[in-house]
């Protein structure tokens, strides 16, 4: 057979679950090649045959034509001796062998489907449940690979005849779709009271007229229970509110299309981009003025979170009310969001007034995805729904497996090996017992889903830390750990796929430092294996200790108390708003009882939003700072001054900042031109500091990270001074700059040990 080729194809990458087989089928039969496809632990393999140009033919569309959910990370081909093999087969899952496959994010649903959905002439017309291989529920649901409905917690619901059939025809858009259900055989919905009292006839819209009546909702989604209430009653989300004890951080809002969505907030390309694609997330985007939702979802706040629907759930319920609707994590402020079915009816109980649920089984908890455009493309808040459990891919692989535990607050933990580093859903703060054991399984169900049992297990340095303590009780282990801010620089590498040497501004509320002390304010000369602190925001006194984290007008009392040695002017208004507890907290600091030093930069921007009437105390993570940046003009381009002191670390002195605001407030200027030559001061200084560093090493990279550099203002700001000076920056794109990517940056540093 003249011209007559065999070749086997590896394919690895998200191609499990993501209908590749099928696809690789039709694509056989158009070039008229014979052979086969099937899953095994490692992805798939392909065996294909026939006229040599053909088969060319066939890998080049391989990789160009794969399906929308699909991610081709690599193709192995190797030539065979031909068969003579004319008929192209779906071969049957190999489950034997080490899993070394990836597992695909659940996915919105697709506009086929959607269109389904829709149709009364259609078997699957309103069903809540319907999916296809180009969406879907994936990583909520799997139990193990290969991805196959056996390993999933569909495996309960055993498909109908004509299910069967369409899953069986590889012409079929469902063709071993894993999910893939109708009425007569999948899920069911129900309704039920708060007492556990089924609410009888079409559940969706009994649960629509509950809302439109003022209810509380909770609502079974992907990966837990969510809380949903009529975004445009005051009425219902302050009883929604006050019933979470969630006193002022804002809601998210559920609407039907991106159209009623630019009725709330302004919306450019990306925004609407990333409401439309297939991960979903919540957008924080800018509110237009006038948005026509109640004063409760989001108090003050001067952007929403704005989502769209991404189950046919969610379609059904969000056209049945016809207006937009509170969309918040089924859970009371920092518990975790609930998603086994009987304790969201014992925790939610006291929150919502009926329950829309289901009997499919969530085999993962994942709260949904937060996104904000920054600099003109997407940027990370909360890694999650959509998104996980797609690996980031390591420049340079680690040696053997690794993991790296996290942070204490907004915990992911990352399992890697060789290239792919898989960082975890959103776990949230390790707190209680309930996020602790969804930190501890979640590492065992990544584990076995990806066959990774860590060498290696790299921490925090803060020695009371859940997720350290953690690591410290594994055996049969190498521990390595890796100080938080040159964790979150790593981060920064390894999500730009550099390995450094750069120069790297890690700022943000606390992290444990090498000289015991709290560290937040910090510019380090780092790569993946090591760093040195070469400078530091001034270190202050934190009376109280994590009380003042909460009570932000603590700060400000310690910052002016150093900037003015004790003669604190006359007329300042925090210190005449607390004046009761002013001399005890400044006491507290004077003799370092209780009130341990820190360079946090979290806290500097704490000082001077006390300092200014904006917020005193804080009910949730950041909201000083949040608010700081809300008051502040944006079109002031005055700057404080900072000094930098020092050789080798330098010091920067964050009292000058502090100083320059407390003598313009006592002059009259405005809380908005003040907060806003704050941040440009602060952002003048690290553009400063980086200037005399590149002079020092050489380096002309900067690398930002930390969860102040989420507050868009400052990054904008010292981006451009950075780049005017001949800087090249790097910024986060792939994890979160807060400490949701400090556990890849403790991989990537482990990866180098």
């Amino acid at each position: 057979m003249s011209g007559h080729v065999r070749k086997e194809v590896r394919v690895e990458g998200v191609v499990q679950g993501v209908g590749f087989r099928p696809f690789v089928h039709g694509l056989a039969n158009r070039f008229g090649l014979g052979g086969r496809v099937g899953n095994d632990a490692a992805g798939v393999f392909v065996e294909v045959e026939g006229a040599s140009a053909r088969v060319d033919d066939f890998l080049v569309a391989l990789r160009e034509q794969a399906p929308p959910l699909a991610g081709i990370e690599r193709l192995v081909v190797t030539v065979a001796a031909p068969r003579g093999v004319r008929e192209f087969v779906i071969a049957r899952s190999d489950g034997s062998g080490r899993p070394d496959t990836l597992v695909p994010a659940d996915s919105a649903t697709c506009a086929d489907c959607l269109r389904e959905l829709f149709d009364p002439a259609d078997r699957r017309y309103r069903y809540a449940f319907l999916n296809c291989t180009n969406c879907g529920p994936r990583f909520t649901i799997v139990t193990g690979v290969p991805y196959d409905r056996a390993a999933t917690t569909m495996a309960g619901f055993a498909m109908c005849v004509d299910c069967a059939a369409e899953y069986r025809d590889p012409a079929d858009r469902r063709f071993h779709a894993q999910p893939v259900c109708c009425p007569r055989c999948g899920p069911r919905l129900s309704l039920r009271t708060a007492d556990g009292t089924a609410v009888p006839g079409d559940v969706v819209a009994e649960a629509a007229e509950l809302v439109a009546a003022g209810a509380v909702l909770a609502v079974k989604g992907l990966g837990g229970y969510h809380l949903a209430a009529d975004a445009t009653s005051d009425t219902a989300t302050a009883a929604l509110r006050a019933r979470k004890h969630r006193e002022d951080k804002p809601f998210a809002v559920l609407v039907s299309t991106v159209e009623q969505a630019a009725e709330l907030v302004r919306l450019d390309d990306v925004g609407a981009g990333l409401l439309t694609g297939t991960r979903r997330p919540i957008v924080l985007l800018d509110r237009l003025p006038g948005a026509a939702v109640a004063a409760a979802v989001a108090p003050g706040a001067d952007r929403l979170g704005i989502l769209l629907p991404y189950t046919p759930l969610h379609h059904l319920l969000s056209r049945a009310c016809a207006k937009p609707l509170v969309l918040t994590s089924g859970n009371v402020s920092d518990e975790p969001i609930a998603y086994r079915d009987e304790d969201a009816m014992a925790r939610l109980s006291g929150i919502a007034d009926a329950f829309l649920t289901h009997d499919r089984p969530i085999r993962t908890r994942t709260d949904d995805s937060v996104v904000t455009v920054s600099l003109g493309r997407p940027s990370l808040v909360r890694r999650s729904r959509g998104y996980v459990p797609e690996p980031v891919s390591l420049a340079k692989g680690v040696p053997v497996p690794v993991l790296g535990c996290g942070a204490e607050l907004k915990n992911t933990f990352c399992l890697a090996k060789g290239r792919h580093a898989f960082v975890s859903h959103h776990i949230g703060d390790l707190e209680n017992y309930e996020t602790l054991r969804s930190f501890t399984e979640g590492i065992d169900h990544f584990g076995r889903l990806f066959d990774i049992t860590p060498a290696i297990v790299a921490h925090d340095l803060h020695p009371e830390y859940l997720s350290t303590k953690y690591a410290l009780e594994r055996t049969g282990v190498a521990l390595v750990g890796v100080q938080h801010h040159h964790a979150h620089i790593a981060a920064c590498l390894a999500d730009n796929g550099v390995a450094g040497p750069v120069l790297g501004v890690a700022f943000d509320g606390l992290g444990y430092g090498t000289d015991g002390t709290i560290w937040g304010g910090e510019f380090l000369v780092a790569d993946l294996a090591g760093f040195h602190r070469a400078a530091y925001l001034e270190p202050v006194r934190m009376p109280g200790g994590t009380a003042a984290i909460r009570q932000p007008w603590r700060m400000a009392a310690s910052y002016v108390d150093v900037v003015f040695d004790g003669d604190v002017p006359m007329g300042l208004g925090v210190r005449e708003r607390h004046a009761k507890d002013w001399d005890p907290v400044v006491a507290m600091a004077r003799g370092a009882v209780n009130a341990p030093r820190t360079s946090s930069a979290g806290r500097l921007f704490d000082a001077v939003s006390a300092l200014l009437g904006v917020r005193d105390l804080a009910n949730y993570e950041g909201q000083a700072a949040i608010e700081l940046q809300r008051c502040a003009e944006v079109t002031e381009r005055g700057a404080y001054r900072a000094r930098i002191e020092g050789a080798d670390p330098l010091v920067v002195r964050g009292t000058d900042l502090v100083r320059e605001a407390v003598e313009d407030l006592r002059r009259g200027i405005a809380a908005g031109v003040i907060a806003a030559r704050f941040h440009n001061g602060l952002a003048a200084v690290v553009a400063e500091v980086c200037g005399r560093l590149r002079e020092r090493t050489g380096l002309a990279e900067v690398a930002l990270s930390g969860g102040v550099f989420q507050n868009d203002l400052l990054l904008r700001r010292t981006v451009d001074l950075l780049s005017r000076t001949g800087f090249d920056v790097l910024t986060h794109s792939r994890v979160p700059t807060n400490d949701g990517g400090v556990s890849l940056g403790q991989v990537a540093v482990a990866g180098c040990s």
